[in-house]
Protein backbone atom coordinates (compact mmCIF):
# COMPACT_ATOMS: atom_id res chain seq x y z
CA UNK A 1 0.00 0.00 0.00
CA UNK A 2 1.48 3.32 -1.07
CA UNK A 3 1.56 6.00 1.56
CA UNK A 4 2.23 9.72 1.08
CA UNK A 5 5.09 10.43 3.54
CA UNK A 6 4.41 14.19 3.55
CA UNK A 7 2.54 15.39 6.66
CA UNK A 8 -0.62 17.21 5.69
CA UNK A 9 -2.21 20.33 7.08
CA UNK A 10 -5.95 20.27 7.83
CA UNK A 11 -6.58 22.03 4.52
CA UNK A 12 -4.98 19.19 2.61
CA UNK A 13 -1.82 21.11 1.78
CA UNK A 14 1.47 19.40 2.45
CA UNK A 15 3.39 20.90 5.37
CA UNK A 16 6.11 22.21 3.07
CA UNK A 17 3.55 23.74 0.74
CA UNK A 18 1.74 25.36 3.66
CA UNK A 19 4.95 26.91 4.92
CA UNK A 20 5.72 28.26 1.47
CA UNK A 21 2.26 29.82 1.25
CA UNK A 22 2.67 31.34 4.70
CA UNK A 23 6.05 32.78 3.72
CA UNK A 24 4.61 34.26 0.55
CA UNK A 25 1.86 35.98 2.52
CA UNK A 26 4.12 37.38 5.23
CA UNK A 27 7.35 38.01 3.29
CA UNK A 28 6.50 38.25 -0.42
CA UNK A 29 10.03 39.41 -1.26
CA UNK A 30 11.41 36.06 -0.10
CA UNK A 31 9.40 34.23 -2.75
CA UNK A 32 9.48 36.40 -5.83
CA UNK A 33 10.51 39.91 -6.79
CA UNK A 34 8.71 41.51 -9.69
CA UNK A 35 11.76 42.73 -11.58
CA UNK A 36 9.61 43.45 -14.63
CA UNK A 37 7.04 45.40 -12.63
CA UNK A 38 6.86 49.12 -13.50
CA UNK A 39 8.00 51.66 -10.92
CA UNK A 40 5.31 52.20 -8.34
CA UNK A 41 4.81 52.79 -4.64
CA UNK A 42 5.81 49.70 -2.61
CA UNK A 43 7.17 47.91 -5.70
CA UNK A 44 9.32 44.87 -4.88
CA UNK A 45 12.59 44.89 -6.82
CA UNK A 46 14.56 42.77 -4.37
CA UNK A 47 17.98 41.96 -5.91
CA UNK A 48 16.79 43.13 -9.35
CA UNK A 49 19.22 44.50 -11.94
CA UNK A 50 18.10 48.00 -12.93
CA UNK A 51 21.46 49.28 -14.14
CA UNK A 52 21.08 52.61 -15.94
CA UNK A 53 17.30 52.68 -15.51
CA UNK A 54 15.48 55.95 -16.22
CA UNK A 55 13.40 56.56 -13.09
CA UNK A 56 13.30 60.33 -13.09
CA UNK A 57 10.39 61.56 -10.98
CA UNK A 58 9.29 58.01 -10.17
CA UNK A 59 7.18 57.25 -7.09
CA UNK A 60 9.12 54.55 -5.23
CA UNK A 61 7.93 55.33 -1.74
CA UNK A 62 8.21 52.36 0.63
CA UNK A 63 9.68 50.27 -2.20
CA UNK A 64 11.66 47.10 -1.48
CA UNK A 65 14.98 47.80 -3.21
CA UNK A 66 17.24 45.71 -1.02
CA UNK A 67 20.40 44.63 -2.89
CA UNK A 68 19.04 46.16 -6.11
CA UNK A 69 21.54 47.24 -8.78
CA UNK A 70 20.76 50.82 -9.80
CA UNK A 71 24.26 51.78 -10.86
CA UNK A 72 24.24 54.83 -13.15
CA UNK A 73 20.45 55.03 -12.91
CA UNK A 74 18.59 58.32 -13.38
CA UNK A 75 16.56 59.08 -10.25
CA UNK A 76 16.45 62.87 -10.22
CA UNK A 77 13.28 64.09 -8.53
CA UNK A 78 12.28 60.54 -7.55
CA UNK A 79 10.37 59.90 -4.33
CA UNK A 80 11.95 57.18 -2.20
CA UNK A 81 10.55 58.05 1.22
CA UNK A 82 10.86 55.05 3.57
CA UNK A 83 12.25 52.88 0.77
CA UNK A 84 14.59 50.02 1.70
CA UNK A 85 17.84 50.26 -0.27
CA UNK A 86 19.93 48.21 2.12
CA UNK A 87 23.14 46.89 0.48
CA UNK A 88 22.00 48.36 -2.85
CA UNK A 89 24.48 49.22 -5.62
CA UNK A 90 23.93 52.88 -6.51
CA UNK A 91 27.35 53.86 -7.85
CA UNK A 92 27.14 56.77 -10.27
CA UNK A 93 23.37 57.11 -9.83
CA UNK A 94 21.79 60.57 -10.16
CA UNK A 95 19.52 61.47 -7.22
CA UNK A 96 19.47 65.23 -7.87
CA UNK A 97 16.59 66.72 -5.89
CA UNK A 98 15.27 63.28 -4.93
CA UNK A 99 13.40 62.67 -1.67
CA UNK A 100 14.77 59.87 0.52
CA UNK A 101 13.43 60.86 3.92
CA UNK A 102 13.66 58.00 6.43
CA UNK A 103 14.96 55.71 3.68
CA UNK A 104 17.17 52.76 4.65
CA UNK A 105 20.53 52.71 2.85
CA UNK A 106 22.55 50.67 5.34
CA UNK A 107 25.72 49.32 3.67
CA UNK A 108 24.61 50.72 0.29
CA UNK A 109 27.26 51.69 -2.27
CA UNK A 110 26.94 55.23 -3.64
CA UNK A 111 30.43 55.86 -4.97
CA UNK A 112 30.50 58.88 -7.28
CA UNK A 113 26.73 59.21 -6.96
CA UNK A 114 25.21 62.68 -7.35
CA UNK A 115 22.68 63.84 -4.74
CA UNK A 116 22.75 67.67 -4.78
CA UNK A 117 19.69 69.11 -3.09
CA UNK A 118 18.42 65.64 -2.15
CA UNK A 119 16.35 65.27 1.01
CA UNK A 120 17.80 62.49 3.18
CA UNK A 121 16.47 63.71 6.52
CA UNK A 122 16.30 60.80 8.94
CA UNK A 123 17.80 58.39 6.41
CA UNK A 124 19.95 55.50 7.63
CA UNK A 125 23.30 55.33 5.84
CA UNK A 126 25.29 53.43 8.44
CA UNK A 127 28.37 51.78 6.89
CA UNK A 128 27.35 53.07 3.46
CA UNK A 129 30.08 53.87 0.93
CA UNK A 130 29.72 57.40 -0.49
CA UNK A 131 33.32 58.10 -1.48
CA UNK A 132 33.49 60.78 -4.15
CA UNK A 133 29.73 61.42 -3.99
CA UNK A 134 28.24 64.90 -4.42
CA UNK A 135 25.71 66.00 -1.78
CA UNK A 136 26.01 69.77 -1.97
CA UNK A 137 23.02 71.46 -0.29
CA UNK A 138 21.55 68.04 0.59
CA UNK A 139 19.45 67.72 3.75
CA UNK A 140 20.82 65.02 6.07
CA UNK A 141 19.22 66.33 9.24
CA UNK A 142 19.16 63.56 11.83
CA UNK A 143 20.61 61.05 9.37
CA UNK A 144 22.58 58.03 10.55
CA UNK A 145 26.05 57.81 8.97
CA UNK A 146 27.81 55.65 11.55
CA UNK A 147 31.08 54.26 10.10
CA UNK A 148 30.13 55.58 6.66
CA UNK A 149 32.85 55.98 4.03
CA UNK A 150 32.68 59.66 3.04
CA UNK A 151 36.17 60.11 1.67
CA UNK A 152 36.33 63.03 -0.73
CA UNK A 153 32.59 63.62 -0.50
CA UNK A 154 31.21 67.04 -1.45
CA UNK A 155 28.85 68.42 1.20
CA UNK A 156 29.02 72.17 0.62
CA UNK A 157 26.17 73.96 2.44
CA UNK A 158 24.64 70.60 3.36
CA UNK A 159 22.43 70.23 6.43
CA UNK A 160 23.79 67.67 8.90
CA UNK A 161 22.06 68.94 12.01
CA UNK A 162 22.22 66.28 14.75
CA UNK A 163 23.45 63.72 12.22
CA UNK A 164 25.33 60.72 13.59
CA UNK A 165 28.76 60.58 11.90
CA UNK A 166 30.50 58.64 14.65
CA UNK A 167 33.57 56.78 13.33
CA UNK A 168 32.82 57.97 9.79
CA UNK A 169 35.72 58.47 7.39
CA UNK A 170 35.60 62.03 6.01
CA UNK A 171 39.19 62.23 4.82
CA UNK A 172 39.47 65.02 2.27
CA UNK A 173 35.74 65.79 2.49
CA UNK A 174 34.54 69.22 1.37
CA UNK A 175 32.07 70.73 3.85
CA UNK A 176 32.31 74.53 3.45
CA UNK A 177 29.35 76.30 5.05
CA UNK A 178 27.81 72.98 6.10
CA UNK A 179 25.43 72.99 9.06
CA UNK A 180 26.64 70.44 11.63
CA UNK A 181 25.01 71.85 14.73
CA UNK A 182 24.76 69.15 17.36
CA UNK A 183 26.27 66.55 15.04
CA UNK A 184 27.99 63.49 16.52
CA UNK A 185 31.50 63.03 15.10
CA UNK A 186 33.04 60.89 17.83
CA UNK A 187 36.25 59.28 16.54
CA UNK A 188 35.45 60.40 13.02
CA UNK A 189 38.36 60.95 10.62
CA UNK A 190 38.37 64.43 9.05
CA UNK A 191 42.00 64.57 7.98
CA UNK A 192 42.53 67.26 5.31
CA UNK A 193 38.81 68.01 5.33
CA UNK A 194 37.56 71.53 4.56
CA UNK A 195 35.00 72.99 6.98
CA UNK A 196 35.50 76.68 6.28
CA UNK A 197 32.50 78.68 7.47
CA UNK A 198 30.81 75.51 8.74
CA UNK A 199 28.53 75.63 11.77
CA UNK A 200 29.65 73.05 14.34
CA UNK A 201 28.02 74.64 17.34
CA UNK A 202 27.68 72.06 20.14
CA UNK A 203 29.01 69.30 17.85
CA UNK A 204 30.75 66.35 19.49
CA UNK A 205 34.20 65.61 18.02
CA UNK A 206 35.55 63.56 20.91
CA UNK A 207 38.59 61.58 19.81
CA UNK A 208 38.24 62.76 16.19
CA UNK A 209 41.22 62.90 13.82
CA UNK A 210 41.49 66.51 12.63
CA UNK A 211 44.98 66.55 11.15
CA UNK A 212 45.37 69.45 8.68
CA UNK A 213 41.62 70.10 8.84
CA UNK A 214 40.58 73.62 7.83
CA UNK A 215 38.13 75.23 10.27
CA UNK A 216 38.78 78.80 9.11
CA UNK A 217 35.77 80.97 9.92
CA UNK A 218 33.86 78.01 11.36
CA UNK A 219 31.59 78.21 14.39
CA UNK A 220 32.79 75.77 17.06
CA UNK A 221 31.06 77.47 19.99
CA UNK A 222 30.32 74.89 22.67
CA UNK A 223 31.77 72.08 20.57
CA UNK A 224 33.66 69.21 22.21
CA UNK A 225 37.15 68.35 20.90
CA UNK A 226 38.30 66.31 23.89
CA UNK A 227 41.15 63.94 22.93
CA UNK A 228 40.89 65.01 19.29
CA UNK A 229 44.08 65.17 17.21
CA UNK A 230 44.43 68.69 15.82
CA UNK A 231 48.03 68.77 14.53
CA UNK A 232 48.17 71.19 11.60
CA UNK A 233 44.48 72.08 11.88
CA UNK A 234 43.62 75.68 11.00
CA UNK A 235 41.26 77.72 13.19
CA UNK A 236 41.75 81.15 11.61
CA UNK A 237 38.86 83.42 12.68
CA UNK A 238 36.99 80.38 14.04
CA UNK A 239 34.53 80.95 16.87
CA UNK A 240 35.87 79.00 19.86
CA UNK A 241 33.52 80.42 22.45
CA UNK A 242 33.34 77.87 25.32
CA UNK A 243 34.80 75.13 23.10
CA UNK A 244 36.11 72.11 25.01
CA UNK A 245 39.72 71.77 23.77
CA UNK A 246 41.62 68.46 23.29
CA UNK A 247 43.45 68.96 26.59
CA UNK A 248 40.05 69.37 28.31
CA UNK A 249 40.46 73.13 28.73
CA UNK A 250 37.30 75.14 28.23
CA UNK A 251 38.05 78.04 25.90
CA UNK A 252 37.10 81.40 27.29
CA UNK A 253 33.91 83.07 26.06
CA UNK A 254 34.71 85.25 23.07
CA UNK A 255 37.74 83.18 21.96
CA UNK A 256 38.39 83.57 18.24
CA UNK A 257 41.12 81.82 16.26
CA UNK A 258 42.78 80.32 19.32
CA UNK A 259 41.66 78.77 22.60
CA UNK A 260 42.33 81.29 25.37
Amino acid sequence: MNRDPSPRCPSGLTLSGGLLLLASLQWPGLVQAGCDDPPARRVNWLRCDKTGADLRGADLREAVLTQVNLANAQLSGARLNNADLGSATLNGADFTGATLTDARLVSARLEQATLPGANLAGARLDRAVLSGATLNEADLTGAGLYQADLRGVKLAAAKLIKANLAQANLTGAQLPNADLRGAVLNRAVLENAVLTGANLQSANLTGATLLETDFSGANLAGATLTEARIDGARFTDANLDSTLWPDRRRCQPGSVGECR
